[in-house]
């Protein structure tokens, strides 16, 4: 059974993520790709990261201690997305890492240390509970980086009060 603080962390966090993956759906295909600032970055490749370097990497790689999820100095940029990979199989891995990362959490014990810790990151989490309000304040920022893609894009925008 899932402990209350669980489901509150878990709500906002998928509520997050439901953001990243609706603000973009109906977005054409050259759109997804389409660099969305001058540093290069489109709306898959954000989502590939999110999916590498946020979802797999703090969840199966910091919390689990899943040594290929790791990452290593040689590991690709997956902000670039490479041509010819499909845009369903990127944002379907995206929910198939979520899913992972969802097992993780609801399995481990909040105040439980991380398994391994990358050196270089600067400040240390204590604990799973402090790296899901890590992954939820990065998840946010990103589907705000989203909303103004998309809406540079196609003038679409995710909610407007």
């Amino acid at each position: 059974m899932t402990s209350p603080q669980v489901e509150t962390l878990l709500s906002s966090l998928n509520s997050q993520r439901e953001h990243v993956l609706g603000i973009l759906e109906g977005l054409p295909e050259e759109d997804l790709r389409r660099p969305a600032l001058p540093s290069g970055w489109s709306c898959l490749g954000l989502v590939s990261h999110l999916t590498h370097d946020v979802e797999r990497f703090w969840f199966q790689g910091v919390v689990a201690g899943v040594k290929e999820a790791q990452g290593s100095d040689g590991h690709p940029d997956y902000w670039q997305v490479p041509a010819g990979s499909e845009s369903s199989i990127i944002l379907d891995d995206y929910r198939t890492h979520i899913a992972l990362a969802n097992e993780i959490i609801t399995r481990t014990a909040l105040d439980r240390p991380p398994a391994w810790w990358p050196d270089y990151f600067p400040v240390r989490h204590r604990d799973l509970h402090e790296t899901v309000l890590h992954v939820i304040t990065e998840t946010a920022c990103h589907a705000g980086h989203l909303d103004a893609a998309r809406e540079l894009l196609d003038g679409r925008r995710w909610l407007v009060l």
